[in-house]
């Protein structure tokens, strides 16, 4: 009996087997979509998870755990993913995303059999969420360098091009696969990953060979302790902004928050100085004279922030407004929000896969603008749109986004790994993943905080003359109207009747006419009331995503014709050079 008859040919896991590529691609689409669907899962899936562990999102207080479990994931992954990536420099791309792997999957299994219920539970959620965080940056830093060492130039585009759209539309998926399985079971929602990150750990180790070009030296401390230090410190004023503070209805006031920010700031001033003047820098900051790596990563940060600040509003813009006004309950609406954003999905995964392959041949510049002009014209037209919306308009809207943001995600990153020599791929790798994590956590505080502020000029004296004119006594609704937005907004998101949450406990509903009582409780009574505040804020908020943009596709075209840098048998750092 032949040999291929009686085993498996296992000579496709070797590094000079033509087969090894798609051995590496299959397995870092796979690091990459558990990765990134753990980032949106729990967005969709907060209301299952605040019932499961028992805790009322209303309480004083509780915002914090909403927002720690939302972002504390993305905030992980941003400072540490390009320490991983210089660590793969030095001691292995491959090894550090296996254990990656290893990591993420032992974080899902904690979060998945959460003993705690309250606080102690949630406490639970977000320090395991922040492990998961640590296994997903090994994975983002090193899976684009693992696939830049095992294909060649010309083949790249179609490589990354399939890595980034697992990256960027697996934030996509979280958003349908939360909402599906939040249905089933809380925990469910973090088991999933689980299966899949026990093959992913077993066939990495298996099939994955270290064949790219080690840049040795020593892990630079300095530099990484102040990166993490400032990183941590901006972005989490920018979580703590967003929740009121004394008298406001948001915490930019905070002394602690305006410390963190400026503090954070100036750290990060002093990392750049010190990787300057390192001899093995965490970050090759002199990478950014390569002006095509230097303006893809500054249309990617301000792609990332566009994208993320979309994905949060549409969100809340469904399940807080739309789906009530169209009868759902809103312990449904999680599931529909992420069924009726289905249309961004498609885009994305038509347009992702064809633009990276077709970059490499006609170069990233041509794709990459025109996806961010698409996007740009998508803020705009959601504008156009009243709040409650024919759901083709919503569809088609939300679909060419998704096609835009497709034409720009592959190209630009195949343009990032491109323009550095060889043994600089993982910083490279590390700092556009950075760029990416960074720019999605941003995103949240930013237009969250915009979209407070739009609701904070009007939805007071909405609630005010709503509740009044349906019996609710002047004393009462004052109390409400006066409470921050924050409250109502998150309310909505996590899938409750606010107007019944804040007007039960204290017996006014009971006191009014069955009517009364009924219509303020309704489905439709708190969207309608909120629905032109709401506009007033995505008003606010889509311009400015819009404006970034476009800014983001100028950036985009100035990097310049398609650049590659110059590969030999054995790359060593060299001039970029312009081709075609």
């Amino acid at each position: 009996m032949s040999r291929t008859a009686t085993a498996p040919d296992r000579s496709m896991f070797r590094h000079d087997h033509p087969h090894y590529r798609w051995v590496a691609l299959s397995n870092t689409t796979l690091g990459m979509l558990m990765a990134t669907i753990n980032a949106s899962i729990v967005i969709i899936s907060l209301p299952a998870i605040f019932q499961g562990i028992r805790l009322d999102p209303l309480q004083e207080g509780n915002v914090g755990y909403l927002l720690w479990m939302l972002m504390g994931y993305m905030l992980v992954t941003a400072v540490l993913v390009v320490t991983f990536g210089r660590l793969g420099d030095l001691y292995g791309r491959v090894r550090i995303y296996n254990l990656g792997f290893v990591v993420f999957t032992g974080g899902s299994i904690a979060l998945a059999f959460d003993p705690f219920t309250g606080a102690a539970g949630a406490d639970w959620l977000i320090i395991w969420r922040f492990v998961q965080g640590i296994g997903g940056a090994m994975l983002f830093a090193n899976s684009t360098a693992i696939l830049t060492d095992a294909f060649p130039a010309h083949r790249r585009g179609m490589a990354l091009g399939i890595n980034q759209v697992a990256a960027i539309a697996g934030s996509f998926i979280g958003l349908i696969v939360g909402g599906l399985l939040a249905v089933v079971d809380w925990r469910a929602v973090f088991f999933v990953s689980v299966p899949i990150g026990i093959i992913g750990t077993i066939w990495s180790y298996i099939s994955l060979k270290e064949v790219g070009t080690r840049n040795p030296g020593k892990l630079d401390w300095p530099g990484n302790i102040t990166f993490a230090i400032g990183l941590t410190a901006l972005l989490t004023a920018i979580t703590y902004g967003i929740q009121p503070y004394g008298g406001s209805t948001t915490g930019w006031g905070n002394p602690w928050v305006i410390a963190g920010i400026v503090g954070g700031i100036l750290l990060l001033v002093v990392f750049v100085a010190i990787e300057l003047r390192s001899e093995s820098p965490m970050f090759n900051m002199r990478l950014f004279k390569i002006r095509a790596f230097a303006m893809a990563n500054l249309a990617g940060l301000l792609a990332a922030v566009g994208r993320g600040g979309l994905q949060f509003m549409l969100i809340i813009w469904l399940q807080g407004i739309w789906l009530p006004l169209h009868g759902y309950s809103y312990a449904d609406t999680p599931l529909w929000a992420g069924i009726y954003m289905l249309p961004i999905t498609i885009g994305f995964l038509i347009a992702g896969p064809i633009s990276g392959t077709l970059s490499d041949r006609y170069g990233a510049r041509l794709f990459a603008t025109v996806g961010l002009l698409i996007v740009t014209a998508t803020f705009f037209l959601l504008l156009l749109i009243p709040v409650n919306f024919e759901y083709w308009q919503f569809a088609i809207i939300t679909g060419l986004s998704g096609i835009g943001s497709g034409m720009f995600g592959a190209p630009n990153r195949t343009a990032i790994m491109n323009s550095v020599p060889a043994n600089q791929r993982g910083a490279a790798s590390g700092m556009a993943g950075t760029v990416q994590n960074a720019g999605t956590s941003l995103s949240i505080g930013l237009f969250f905080s915009l979209l407070i502020a739009g609701l904070a000029a009007s939805l007071p004296s909405a609630l005010y003359d709503g509740l009044t004119a349906h019996g609710v006594p002047s004393v009462a609704a004052q109390k409400i109207a006066g409470l921050p937005p924050v409250g109502s907004v998150f309310a909505a998101f996590l899938g409750y009747n606010p107007i019944q949450s804040l007007l039960g406990p204290s017996g006014v509903l009971a006191a009014l006419p069955h009517a009364q009582a009924a219509t303020l409780i309704g489905k439709t009574f708190f969207p309608e009331l909120i629905a032109q505040a709401f506009h007033d804020g995505l008003v606010v908020v889509f311009t400015a995503a819009g404006l970034m943009s476009l800014v983001g596709a100028i950036a985009s075209f100035s990097r310049g014709r398609h650049v590659r840098h110059t590969e030999r048998k054995h790359p060593v750092p060299e001039p970029a050079t312009e081709a075609r």
